[in-house]
């Protein structure tokens, strides 16, 4: 089974529309997926939060499993905190994770970037050990994110795998065409995809088309950049 971590460098960034992009490409392998959300803040009992998109976008093909659910769009410690809910600890992650025993492909979608706390004893998804896509921007800034992510895993031991940028635009700027060279320099980890911007509210088809062009053959794509 292999496990993997998506993250980015901040919110809004396109995570949920990466991991169901992998997620649609492995299912249609048929490879068995299951898609982790430890902790989802900004939506209340009942509401369809981000496993909902990814449920819709891979055609229902995929297993999902939210450990924790904060009303108030705040990081998961601060909105565990003043919602008086239970904090979510790295132990229970990994207690989830480890009962999950019939997948090929397990993807943790966290909240926010990779040093969102958790709780208030410190913990983020950096804590847990494996390795890491990261979701980027690519506009102008997010050198500077990506670096500092890429440095805040290398100095914890894991492994960056790539970046994806979620939501790319149909007509980009000067920043925003040069950081897609830029992207690998800064973080020593290859560009694994670019993905349109909108896509999360595209057809299944055209989710499923654009996430096979769009993404590096690693993350079961074909690659065509530009």
């Amino acid at each position: 089974m292999r496990t993997m971590i998506v993250t980015g460098t901040g919110t809004g960034v396109g995570k949920t529309v990466v991991t169901a992009a992998v997620a649609a490409l492995a299912a249609a392998a048929g490879e068995r997926v299951v898609v982790v959300k430890p902790a989802q803040t900004g939506i209340g009992p009942g509401e369809p939060g981000d496993l909902a998109d990814v449920e819709r976008l891979t055609s229902h093909r995929v297993r999902t499993l939210e450990l924790a659910r904060y009303p108030e769009p705040l990081a998961p410690a601060t909105a565990a905190r003043r919602s008086g809910l239970p904090p979510l600890h790295v132990a229970d992650i990994e207690k989830a994770l480890a009962g999950i025993d019939d997948a090929d492909l397990v993807l943790v979608e966290g909240a926010g970037g990779l040093l969102v706390r958790l709780n208030d004893d410190g913990e983020t998804l950096a804590d847990l050990d494996l390795p890491v896509l990261l979701v980027a921007t690519a506009g102008l800034g997010v050198l500077n994110s990506a670096a500092l992510t890429a440095e805040a895993l290398g100095r914890r031991g894991r492994e960056l795998v790539g970046t994806v940028v979620g939501a790319y635009p149909q007509e980009p700027d000067l920043a925003e065409r040069t950081n897609l060279d830029d992207l690998p320099a800064v973080t020593g980890a290859p560009l694994l995809g670019v993905l349109p911007a909108d896509l999360g509210g595209a057809s299944t088809d055209r989710f499923e088309a654009a996430a096979r062009c769009g993404l590096h053959p690693l993350l079961g794509g074909q690659w065509s950049q530009g």
